[in-house]
């Protein structure tokens, strides 16, 4: 079946990890997007392992070195850019920016994290854009917006994540703040950077008119700080983190278990002989822990109590007690328990998608289920680099093998020959 967006064009130039998710769901909807790497480099991200040859080891040859080749087999690149084309592109040549502004006159959206003025330096302006084809979406993704103070400043994952307030409400009450493992600052703002293309494109089909999107990493952070922010400005109160033990609640938090660590959730007040129950513990039926209040102010006795049931049992044991039983118990699943877990192959959720350099590989399945579109997902590995050099030029732009040849051998455009 044909994907959700089919017939959207969407240009590619982002690179790393924010701009590629957000063009990643925009071809996972079916949008014709078309990713423009450098020569020979490729994006970033190609260079982040572990890679599915030598080990997860990173490949001969440093990155970026003149002359060397990008590797094919990174998880990152893998991952972030399914069911996409290469195209590879000198963005710096005069002949490259005139293939660029053509390729914008047919395209439905622009979506780019280059540095704030990294555009403009290629000459490739919004302004520019925009007068080659008005009806243009132009996504900007960057650290911290196309303005203000902070505009051109580096930033890594750890940066967004501590500067956007994150950091400063994860971990324990008494020790370091901490960093989410993954990157979640850049991958969230991904989404919000893909739902703002779509807003600005729906604005753009109805009117014709076209506008730049200006999205910051940090921002989004921010945007998701839940209570913590409003609860400093009403009450000039800083929120303090709470670890493990959820917002202060005993029996409410991470545990330790037989094979790992189990999601403990005993509320609301009226379930609490469940849990005790479940566990065997009569001692936990004494009415000082029937309380959410009670059981704050005992906290060290009841997790003492509860300590020898979930260290004698599994993880979904636990979990599937306290669900039967009407109670949020959960478990910290590993990446081995997601991929053999009961609810998610019963969906049919996991991908197989064969890649010629990394062999077969297993992805995370659609974002969005509905039971009568979900075929609509367009799922295909991520390209080698320039791989579709030559069709995008001839698919987009009506290029002639003679043309692409003729920009090959001026090191304008790039092939892979082995695609």
């Amino acid at each position: 079946m044909p994907g959700l967006l089919e017939g959207v064009k969407v240009l590619d130039l982002t690179h790393y990890i924010a701009g590629p998710y957000c063009t990643k769901l925009l071809s996972g909807l079916g949008a014709d997007v078309v990713k423009v790497e450098r020569l020979g480099t490729g994006d970033g991200v190609r260079w982040l392992g572990p890679f599915a040859s030598g080990g997860g080891k990173i490949p001969p040859g440093p990155p970026f070195l003149k002359g060397g080749n990008a590797p094919e087999d990174g998880a990152w690149f893998l991952y972030l850019n399914t069911a996409k084309q290469s195209l590879a592109l000198d963005l710096k040549s005069h002949a490259g920016r005139k293939i660029m502004l053509e390729l914008a006159t047919k395209a439905d959206i622009l979506v780019e994290n280059f540095v704030p003025g990294g555009m403009d330096s290629l000459g490739l302006s919004y302004a520019e854009l925009s007068q080659v084809n008005p009806a243009l979406v132009v996504t900007s993704i960057s650290n911290f917006g196309q303005t203000g103070p902070y505009r051109d400043w580096k930033a890594s994952e750890l940066n967004l994540y501590a500067l956007g307030g994150l950091m400063n409400i994860t971990g324990e009450p008494e020790q370091e703040p901490l960093k989410e493992g993954m990157p979640l600052a850049q991958l969230g703002a991904g989404q919000n950077a893909f739902a703002a293309t779509m807003a600005a494109l729906m604005y753009s089909e109805e009117t014709g008119e076209g506008q730049q999107v200006d999205l910051a990493i940090a921002e989004y952070a921010t945007n998701i700080l839940e209570n913590a922010l409003m609860q400093y400005s009403y009450s000039g109160q800083e929120y303090s983190r709470v670890g493990n033990r959820g917002y202060g609640r005993a029996a409410w938090g991470i545990y330790p278990c037989a094979d790992g660590h189990v999601g403990i959730i005993a509320g609301p007040d009226h379930r609490w002989p469940e849990v005790a129950r479940i566990m065997g513990r009569e001692e936990l039926s004494d009415p000082r822990f029937t309380s959410r209040a009670g059981r704050l102010e005992h906290a060290d006795e009841v997790d003492a109590y509860m300590l020898p049931f979930l260290i004698d049992n599994n993880k979904v044991d636990i979990f599937k007690a306290g669900q039967e039983s009407g109670l949020g118990f959960s478990f910290v699943a590993t990446m081995k328990d997601i991929l053999e877990m009961e609810q998610l192959l019963d969906r049919d959720y996991f991908v197989q998608l064969d890649h010629p350099v990394a062999g077969t590989l297993t992805y995370p399945g659609a974002p969005i289920t509905p039971e009568d579109s979900v075929e609509a997902w367009v799922f295909r590995r991520a390209p080698l680099l320039g791989e579709h050099t030559a069709s995008a030029l001839n698919s987009w732009l009506g290029y002639s093998e003679a043309q692409v040849l003729e920009l090959v051998q001026k090191g304008v455009i790039a092939q892979n020959e082995g695609a």
